[in-house]
């Protein structure tokens, strides 16, 4: 019996839907996205009434009212759902760009001495938010310092989100945010 290849956008936003469920129930519904805004929060020592805090906490609303346009009324989504959705959300640009949005709302939080870059120490944050605790997770950060300066910038970032939604290839600096993938 032959095995049929899952394609790398669809093995992408399985680890991702496996990252979003905060709470391993199967299911994405909006108190997994409220636990991530609040392990940002907690993990960058951000207050919620901070002005990126909010960014943060609308950016991943109107991800959310995306997402359920998208899935046929849904008010939580199975992996296949999550899929389904995000897929459609990140090419229908014509109500919120989560690719976009989302992204500068994170970037925010991340650059925590606002430098406009993300330092090592401000990416390894990151991957304590997202439960990523791959010992080789933190090459990551070489992969997407595409200049090589030790620093991200808000552009290489912004690009590998891109990748992420957007790339088939697996080893793209973006297909690595939840980690490596083979396929």
């Amino acid at each position: 019996m032959a095995t049929v290849a899952t394609d790398p956008i669809t093995m992408k936003l399985d680890q991702m839907f496996a990252a979003t469920d905060t709470d391993s129930d199967g299911y994405v519904d909006w108190s997994d996205y409220q636990r991530l805004v609040d392990r940002y929060l907690s993990t960058y020592k951000i207050d919620k009434s901070d002005r990126r805090a909010q960014a943060l906490l609308i950016s991943y609303q109107m991800q959310w009212a995306e997402l359920l346009r998208h899935a046929d009324g849904a008010d939580r989504l199975s992996k296949e759902q999550f899929q389904t959705a995000s897929r459609a959300a990140s090419v229908d640009t014509s109500r919120f760009n989560m690719v976009e949005g989302v992204p500068h709302a994170i970037f925010d939080i991340m650059d925590s001495d606002g430098d406009n870059t993300i330092s090592k120490a401000e990416f390894k944050k990151y991957l304590d938010v997202w439960g990523i605790t791959d010992p080789g997770a933190m090459d990551t950060f070489h992969e997407l310092d595409l200049d090589g300066d030790g620093e991200i910038s808000r552009q290489e970032f912004i690009r590998a989100v891109r990748e992420f939604f957007y790339s088939q290839d697996l080893e793209a600096p973006g297909s690595l945010f939840f980690g490596h993938l083979s396929a």
